[in-house]
Order: C-alpha cells, then structure tokens, then sequence
C-alpha cells in the first residue's frame, strides 16, 4: 500500500487503547467523526488544550517551558482555529499521536536513533508515533490505494508521496463540508499549487529524482486553455487531471494524470450534461435544481455551460403549449373534415 508502512502491532494496541478510554464508538472512529456526549467532548477539549499549550504560534513566541526545543517545535504547530474547522475537528490529538507522544518530554520518534545509552533500570518508553491514515480510514483507502498506484505523483516519488502530502489533516476539509464550490476549488487547487507553483516545495519532491526534476512552468503549459486564470478560479485542476470516479462514494478519482492524458475536450465540461454536476457541484446542483428550476442552475453564476440556462418549469410550460397547438391544429383539421362530409352528405 502506498500509504506508508504496514501497521505496527505497538501503533494499533495503543490506538485501540485510547480509543476506549476516550469510550468512542467503533463506527465513528472508522468514518473519522468527532464524539457527540458533553462528557467525552469535554476531555477532549481538556485533552487538546494541553497539546495545544505548546503546539501553536503563541506558545512559540512564548514558551512554556524554558527546556523546550523552539526549532522542533516550530515544526509542529498547529492552528487551533483551522483544526476547529477541519474535518477532523472534536477529534483528540492523541488519537492520531500515540505511544510516547502521551507524555512530556515527548519520547523519541519510531525509528529514531536514541539521544544516548539509558540506564539499565530505567523503565521502557513507547516510542512517539503517528498512526497512519489508513488506521481508520481502511475502508476509504481500500478503495483508492489502486488509483493512487496509478498516479503520476505514485509513479514518480514512490513513498515519499503520501496521503498528508496533499491532505492536511489538522485543516483539510471535505467538499461535503465545504458545500461552496468557490471553497472547494480555493482548498482543492491551493493544495496543488503549494507544490506546482513553490519552488522550494517543488523542489524538496522532485529532488528525490534522478536526474533531478525543476518545476515546470504552469502558465507555459497551460497556454492551450483559453483564459487559463479564470479557470484556476473556477474550477479545479483535478476537474482535467483526474479521469472520472468509478463510485458515488468517491466524486473524485485519486488517480492523477499527467498533462499527455489530462482532459482537453471543452465539450466534457461546457455542455448540458457536465461531469461537473456529479464533481465540484456535487453537493449544490440537485438541491438548487429543485429550488430554482434550471438545470445546472449551480454553474450559472460560475461558467458558461451550453444548457445551463433551460428552466425545468418554462420547459414543461412549452411542452404545454406545443401540445394544445397540436391539438388545436389537430381539432380544427378535424372539423373541417366533419363540416366537409356534412356538406356532403346534404347535396347527395
């Protein structure tokens, strides 16, 4: 599986351990949801603040202690204000941060070379480790590990591709959870552009090449696309650089394509049945349909769509009044026929 490595049995008794003391039902925990009762909700409100107590940019410039390591640190803060947002919001930090992480001076990482020789009597510390994605997400990842193999970024960075490359987890959020598609495509496509348009991010994955790999130029490559910005704006890139989903569940293919196999058929998008009904609108286009009417009515403020602006009550009002013409063209040539045998039947 390209989402790391295999599971660790300390990683997953640990994992399953706090995951009953924190008493969270199984079925939340695998679809990653934050617990419900004020009981739990308020120790892990208390659980974070004490991570939270050094892990952000205040304790930073305040230490809380004077022994704390302000250079590691500054590589392991959080935003309290983002996470509270994110989809992994109500959700303890040590869920995710077991082992060694539970404690203060925390231990050091699995795999970690140790700081020094401990004493023979001294008692053993688990290793701090953070479970990988798929340890409560197997479900999900089952279903996207095969994509993601395919990937352009799974073919060319191998295991220093992971799921947190993309996905923050202490600020992602969900198009479920967005809803607005002009929030979608600023996370969706700041996500991409924080590599494809970051030199010195860029540079720390395509290093790891041989030969070593400079960041293309988006805008050269990009030439072709008839105003180019606009669609940055709009829509998103995977929209072209993802074919379609093989689930509902999914919206989204995890298998991003490269710029020979990404699409340029405007048609795909730019018509009455656009995949960005069942992508980017996927959450909008159905409810605004049935309040508005139109067809596509989430895309009218956003792109051109040809079809777009067709009215489901205007279209049943003209096929109203389609058929009374028929019928009153119909009835008409009717009587005239009747009147003509009428008059008929009179002169014989």
């Amino acid at each position: 599986m390209f989402i790391g490595p295999h599971r660790r049995p300390l990683g997953v008794a640990v994992f399953l351990l706090t995951a009953a003391l924190m008493a969270w039902p199984a079925a939340a925990q695998t679809k990653g949801a934050a617990p419900k009762d004020p009981e739990t909700v308020e120790m892990v409100s208390k659980s974070n603040a004490e991570c939270l107590g050094c892990h952000t940019q205040e304790a930073l410039k305040k230490p809380p202690r004077p022994d704390m390591d302000l250079a590691k640190l500054g590589e392991a803060l959080t935003d309290p204000g983002l996470y509270d947002a994110s989809a992994h919001a109500g959700m303890a930090c040590k869920t995710c941060h077991v082992g060694g992480y539970r404690e203060y001076p925390h231990a050091a990482p699995a795999g970690a070379p140790p700081a020094g020789a401990p004493p023979a009597n001294a008692p053993k510390i688990a290793k701090a480790e953070t479970l990988q994605c798929d340890e409560c997400h197997a479900q999900l990842t089952f279903r996207i590990d095969a994509q993601v193999e395919k990937s352009v970024h799974s073919k060319n960075l191998k295991d220093a591709f992971t799921c947190s490359t993309c996905h923050d987890p202490h600020v992602y959020k969900t198009a479920a959870k967005l809803v607005e598609p002009v929030k979608i495509v600023a996370q969706d496509n700041g996500m991409c552009l924080d590599c494809h348009d970051n030199d010195v991010r860029f540079a720390k994955f395509g290093g790891t090449l041989t030969p070593k790999k400079a960041r293309p130029d988006i805008d050269a490559i990009h030439m072709w696309l008839p105003n180019a910005k606009r669609h940055w704006e709009s829509v998103r890139c995977i929209e072209c650089h993802t074919p379609p989903a093989t689930t509902r569940q999914l919206a989204v293919s995890h298998e991003v394509l490269n710029k020979e196999k990404a699409e340029r058929n405007c048609v795909t998008c730019h018509t009455q049945n656009t995949a960005l009904r069942t992508r980017l609108y996927r959450y909008t286009a159905e409810t605004q349909a049935q309040q508005a009417g139109f067809l596509n009515s989430a895309l009218l403020g956003n792109a051109y769509v040809i079809g777009a602006t067709r009215n489901t009550y205007l279209d049943l009002l003209g096929l109203g009044l389609i058929g009374l013409t028929i019928a009153g063209v119909g009835g008409h040539a009717a009587i005239r026929i009747l009147g003509a045998l009428v008059r008929r039947g009179r002169k014989q």
